[in-house]
């Protein structure tokens, strides 16, 4: 079973000061002011840019990650789903084509995607430091 947006956005609840809001009409949520997932469906430049390529099916999230390395090393551990486009390069994030997900993955990359933007207090104290 894959979680939809729905799901996505009650997980993305119950991380400590999260407020959802909204940007160019899609869903965001954010810790402390900062994004760290939105909802991200393709423009129609993504769309020519794929090619002769699949195009992921959406709902598609994206998801902070801390830096660029990060995201690089998230992505080539290969989880199911995770992808980049051109418009994200040299930016720390990445998507994930719910379908393919597993929950847990999902999960674990939305908090992963809080822990890299809150702050340092407020992640400790999730953490338990």
């Amino acid at each position: 079973m894959t979680l939809d947006i729905e799901a996505v956005a009650a997980f993305a609840q119950t991380l400590p000061e999260v407020t959802e809001g909204t940007h160019w009409g899609h869903r965001t949520w954010k810790v402390a002011g900062k994004v760290f997932l939105w909802e991200r469906p393709f423009s129609k430049a993504d769309l020519k840019r794929f090619g002769d390529e699949r195009v992921p099916d959406e709902p598609i999230i994206a998801i902070r990650a801390e830096d660029v390395q990060d995201k690089l090393a998230i992505l080539e551990s290969g989880p199911a789903g995770a992808f980049d486009i051109q418009h994200f390069a040299n930016y720390p994030a990445y998507l994930i084509e719910l379908a393919l997900a597993a929950d847990e993955q999902v999960r674990e990359a939305i908090t992963d995607g809080w822990l890299a933007v809150a702050p340092p207090k407020l992640a400790g104290e999730f953490l338990g430091d």
